[in-house]
């Protein structure tokens, strides 16, 4: 496993989800280049596992392009993405390496798929949401389109027993107050917080579920160019209700001092799942496609806990990324290796439904 040894780098290899991939690499016997911008935090990692590290910020992406030098790809973990995704995106383009990262956000995903051109054009492969977020979903998508190749509408949720990481709250921080978001006659589309809400059958059981702006209102349509798109997760119809209660108050989220206090308070009070809620962990998936006629396809998926499903995907992707078995341009998980891709790791039931 040593041929992609100081070949790629990992991008905010500091931080919950980072340090994780990167352990589980070094445990491979893969060295990948650790960075971030965080000088003491990035070193204390690096020396733990033994790897050569590189400190610098996310400036422009020609400042950035400078301290990619010599790599084959940048797998990229230092969230929220909506501030991050563009200016280490331009730099891998300008730099001619690989990007890949851990997002889903719908609007960095657009953001790589706007790039596609121009990554041909320079010989870069451009694959964004590499991990929980959207592999599971964008598989069972691809799957389901497969199943009913003239599906108008999709339907996917989920349902998840862990707790979140600081990097997965900063994100859901700043995008709190930015509303919902479907996918409707091939537009994404702003809809209120928890838009509507369903009552599905998960392989463990009936939950009730709520839309939520998730990556595959983007990921999913590049995949299967189905043109009606919404996601639900499952919640409780207490946390529904409180949603729409104050939903008018969720734009002012959005102001910099809340935005400030809100990441202070993720600091000192959220660590990410423990080693034991990982390994005890798992998450469920329930999707649905609809024809023009009233034809549907369902099917579930259920998989290991989320953070430790992201460190297998992300590192089997980037593993196929190095090996050239990605094209160049844009491409989702299930576009680059097929939407049976999420069952070759283990733990993973997919289950079609009649």
């Amino acid at each position: 496993m040593q041929a992609d040894s100081n070949t790629w780098m990992i991008y905010g290899a500091n931080g919950y989800t980072g340090r994780l991939i990167a352990g589980r690499a070094v445990a491979q016997g893969r060295k990948p280049i650790l960075a971030g911008r965080d000088a003491s935090k990035v070193e204390a990692v690096a020396k733990e596992l033994d790897c050569s590290f590189r400190v610098f910020p996310l400036a422009s992406a020609g400042v950035t392009a400078k301290h990619l030098d010599g790599l084959s790809a940048v797998l990229h973990c230092a969230g929220p993405f909506s501030r991050t995704a563009e200016p280490m995106m331009g730099a891998c383009l300008l730099a001619g390496v690989d990007y890949l990262d851990i997002t889903g956000e719908w609007d960095v995903i657009e953001l790589a798929a706007q790039q596609h051109d121009v990554a041909v054009a320079a010989g870069v492969s451009i694959l964004p949401a590499v991990g929980f977020d959207v592999v599971p979903t964008d598989c069972l998508a691809a799957q389901l389109a497969g199943a009913l190749p003239a599906a108008v509408e999709l339907e996917l949720a989920f349902t998840v027993g862990s707790s979140i990481s600081p990097g997965t709250a900063s994100t859901m921080l700043a995008s709190l107050g930015r509303g919902g978001r479907v996918r409707k006659d091939g537009h994404i589309i702003r809809v209120p917080t928890a838009w509507k809400t369903r009552q599905l059958r998960f392989p463990s059981g009936d939950r009730q579920a709520v839309t939520i702006p998730w990556g595959d209102v983007s990921s999913a349509f590049h995949t299967t160019r189905i043109p009606n798109i919404q996601v639900y997760a499952a919640t409780t119809t207490k946390q529904i209700r409180a949603l729409r209660r104050w939903r008018w108050l969720l734009p002012m989220t959005q102001f910099a001092p809340i935005q400030w206090l809100g990441r202070q308070w993720i600091k000192r009070h959220i660590g990410g799942p423990s080693d034991s809620e990982r390994a005890a962990g798992y998450a469920e998936f329930w999707g649905r496609v609809t024809d023009g006629e009233g034809r549907i396809a369902e099917a579930t998926l259920v998989t290991p806990e989320g953070y430790s499903l992201t460190v297998q995907t992300a590192l089997e992707i980037v593993r196929r990324t190095l090996a050239g078995e990605v094209d160049p341009g844009f491409s989702t998980p299930a576009q680059a290796f097929g939407g049976e891709f999420i069952e070759q790791f283990d733990g993973v039931q997919f289950e079609w439904r009649n």
